[in-house]
């Protein structure tokens, strides 16, 4: 298990400028190292009407940018933000979550706890991908949480992306939502929970994250491209509001031969969590009508990924960044299994 101790140095490995770079048109990742590079990998796709360098570069000048921005926008939301809800900035409090999740949380940290027992009292929503659901918060909570984030998107603040798929929606250490909310969830509740379902992700070894609110809408973003998670265990809670359509899809893992072959649907239900591997190819079906609020949490174990990062599949190369960074540490990792690829 990880253990509370003097902050630490986060990283991010440089492939973040370089690997798995989004064409939306497209619904593409791609590699970038240049324009020769580019035609070399890529070929006649890579032409004018395909790739296009220039639009590249500027993704990659983008992501440059991304710590120092964020910084700033967080500085001027701290000092001129008035939230319309503000005990949610408060340490996060039992009553927020649901019954089930309390439960389950509590018995996973009690002595003897086993996957059996766990299993037990959450959904298993396809034990071959190690899929699983259970509700995470409760309805007030999701509607207060909602009525921030509206309260939020409604102001002058500046509001970053919440990643470079997603263009609507809320990145939670921005807003100072990081430290009484999802430090606490991670920390007091979803490891006990992960270290007994992933045992050989990192479960029992997470010691950071990346949280953030996406939004889908009609006029913003209706769908969401396949993709796998910079991370080594995903958190996403459906927080509202009304909608149809949306579901979750998810194949097997990344490196897994046909991970598309068979995908599996999943429908959200509001105030309930789907948790699964990162590693888990999944996107979004489109929008039917309304709005969907979901909370993701990318939960990341630097013992794991300290040794292969996730995105390039290397070992990686570690440049020094901003909070939590990509959840890479200079410090030699744990001994701890690296997560099976099937």
């Amino acid at each position: 298990m990880a253990t509370a101790g003097a902050p630490r140095r986060f990283c991010r490995c440089a492939c973040f400028c370089s690997e798995n770079l989004y064409v939306a048109r497209y619904r593409l990742h791609v590699r970038f190292r240049g324009e020769e590079q580019l035609r070399r990998d890529y070929g006649p796709v890579s032409g004018p009407r395909w790739l296009c360098a220039e639009t590249l570069e500027q993704e990659v000048e983008r992501r440059r940018r991304l710590g120092q921005e964020s910084a700033a926008r967080k500085a001027l939301i701290s000092s001129s933000y008035h939230p319309a809800r503000p005990d949610l900035y408060h340490p996060l409090q039992d009553e927020a979550l649901a019954s089930e999740f309390l439960a389950a949380a509590e018995y996973s940290a009690s002595p003897g706890a086993d996957l059996e027992g766990l299993l037990q009292r959450l959904e298993t929503v396809s034990g071959d991908k190690r899929i699983y659901r259970l509700p995470v918060f409760t309805e007030p909570f999701c509607r207060a949480l909602l009525e921030e984030l509206e309260h939020f998107e409604r102001s002058d603040m500046p509001k970053g992306r919440p990643n470079t798929m997603n263009n609507y929606g809320v990145l939670l250490h921005e807003l100072g939502l990081d430290e009484p909310l999802v430090t606490p969830l991670r920390e007091r509740f979803l490891q006990p929970l992960m270290a007994l379902l992933y045992p050989d992700c990192g479960g029992g070894w997470l010691d950071s994250h990346r949280a953030f609110v996406v939004k889908y809408a009609p006029g913003q973003d209706r769908e969401l491209g396949c993709h796998y998670d910079n991370a080594e265990l995903t958190l996403n809670v459906a927080l509202g509001k009304a909608f149809t359509g949306g579901a979750l899809y998810f194949g097997d893992f990344f490196q897994a031969p046909s991970a598309l072959a068979r995908p599996l649907d999943v429908e959200h239900v509001v105030g309930q969590g789907i948790l699964h591997r990162g590693g888990q190819l999944h996107g979004a079906r489109p929008l039917g009508s309304g709005e969907r609020w979901n909370l993701v949490v990318w939960l990341r174990a630097s013992a794991v990924r300290n040794r292969l990062c996730p995105m390039c599949c290397r070992k990686p190369e570690l440049v020094d960044d901003d909070g939590f960074g990509d959840g890479f540490t200079r410090e030699e990792p744990a001994t701890v299994d690296v997560c099976a690829l099937t």
